[in-house]
């Protein structure tokens, strides 16, 4: 009997059934290892072949970083901390892997290698976010951009000054359009995929051809596509309503929301700068001048509209943020508050007006289009997703929010007849007409037109 007790437990039982999110799991990490192969690879070929010592310093610093962010998640806990320095340095050592590129790297095996495992690598991630999704196992909260997003971005930037000032700002901005876009596709803005199409073809086909760059197309598309996946697909897949998504704007105190007026303002007016060096180039100035001048005027009037629009629904915000808070011991929310005080109306009329300045900061770029000046795509890069972004607001919660509809009656004054069975009007008395005012909360009720 004891032999018997013994065999069974060498007996090996049967493998066990994984879950689902484990093997979800699994597959991203292959991903982040694909990665972290290819971007080791990839600097010491570049080392090898240009025998640059500071590529080498920074593929060992890089290296070093990797093994505190190690550290720091298996022995102390501080998986945030890990997380950042990581995306912080794969985003810097993206960059530069899509900067540090000459022709000597096109027939080097190392150099196939590491551009295989960077296509592998975003496949993999697209694989992964697809699966999330299919799955459900992925919950969806209402952000602007994640952390990892953020400092991948910062980390881009950050290795764009290695060159000159000129490129160094041009890419800058190019990662600043980049996250307004990534911003635009969480939001599901009506323009978001025209953006994100506008986005593509510019950068591929002008933007690093104006700074005389040859850019790595695997590390740059490894780069964008990891970025951009998530998005893209969270057009389709997230369930978060249009109140939610814009939760974080929504809820920004008024001193923050009035501060991010200049940011844009400064934007548009570089952008309307930048545009204007057109004006030095007199090939064709005969259509220049004239089209600069009359498009100009009209982008000029409309976005001081915008920015008048703009303050005008922060000054209406703030008022329904103080009436919320007010009344939080209620069960109303901030969308009937809003509902309440014809927010609705007012971004009904406001979507339009922004659509005219959208208009016209396409027509202003197709006008002064400058194919060689880097500055100017970049600017035109950023201003579009920004008016999007305030067009999709403002189309969100015009088709999202109740509104507020004024409606008359005629009450005429009846008596009860027995004999007939029926209400009748008295013969003996006049009759009374008598007007009522209504006011209907009408979540979905066309405000052109009176409820009855």
């Amino acid at each position: 009997m004891a032999r018997e007790e013994e065999e069974e437990e060498l007996i090996v039982d049967g493998p066990k059934e994984v879950d689902m999110f484990t093997s979800v799991r699994c597959l991203g990490y292959l991903s982040s290892i694909n990665l972290l192969v290819a971007v080791c690879v990839g600097m010491y070929v570049r080392w090898e072949v240009t025998s640059e010592p500071m590529i080498l310093v920074i593929f060992i610093l890089g290296l070093f970083v990797l093994g505190i962010a190690s550290i720091l998640h298996y022995y102390f806990a501080m998986e945030k901390a890990s997380l950042s320095l990581f995306h912080l340095w794969f985003g810097f050592l993206l960059g530069l892997l899509c900067f540090l590129s000459s022709p000597a790297l096109v027939s080097n095996v190392k150099e196939l290698v590491t551009n295989y495992l960077l296509l592998a690598s975003v496949i993999m991630k697209t694989v992964w976010a697809i699966t999330e999704r299919v799955c459900s196992s992925i919950r969806y909260k209402p952000t602007l951009l994640t952390s990892a997003e953020l400092l991948q971005l910062l980390g881009f930037g950050i290795a764009s000054t290695t060159m000159h000032l000129h490129m160094s700002v041009a890419i800058i901005g190019l990662v600043v359009a980049l996250g307004a876009l990534i911003v635009d596709l969480r939001m599901k803005s009506l323009l978001a995929l025209p953006n994100l199409v506008c986005f593509a073809l510019v950068t591929s086909l002008v933007f690093f051809q104006a700074l005389g760059i040859t850019a790595n197309p695997y590390a740059l598309g490894c780069y964008l596509g990891r970025l951009l996946c998530e998005p893209v697909l969270d057009v389709y897949f997230s369930g978060l309503g249009p109140s939610e998504r814009w939760m974080p704007v929504l809820s920004l105190g008024k001193v923050w929301r009035r501060l991010s007026l200049l940011p844009l303002s400064v934007t548009e007016l570089a952008f309307f700068v930048l545009a204007a060096l057109k004006l030095g180039h007199l090939e064709l100035w005969y259509l220049v001048i004239p089209g600069f001048c009359l498009f100009g005027l009209f982008w000029s009037i409309c976005h001081i509209i915008l920015l008048i629009t703009i303050w005008g629904f922060h000054t209406k915000l703030s008022e329904c943020q103080k009436a919320w808070r007010a009344q939080r011991s209620s069960s109303r929310s901030l969308d009937q508050v809003m509902a309440s005080r014809g927010i609705r109306h007012f971004c009904l009329i406001s979507e339009r007006l922004v659509f005219f300045s959208l208009l016209s900061t396409g027509i202003l770029g197709a006008v002064s289009w400058q194919p060689s000046n880097g500055l100017f795509l970049s600017a035109l890069l950023v201003v579009l997703p920004l008016e999007s972004l305030t067009h999709g607001l403002f189309h969100e919660l015009g088709s999202c929010l109740g509104g507020t509809s004024v409606g008359y009656a005629l009450v005429i004054p009846t008596a009860y007849t027995s004999d007939a069975d029926s209400y009748s009007t008295p013969a003996c008395q006049p009759i009374n007409f008598s007007l009522i005012h209504l006011r209907l909360h009408a979540p979905h009720l066309s405000l052109s037109r009176p409820c009855f």
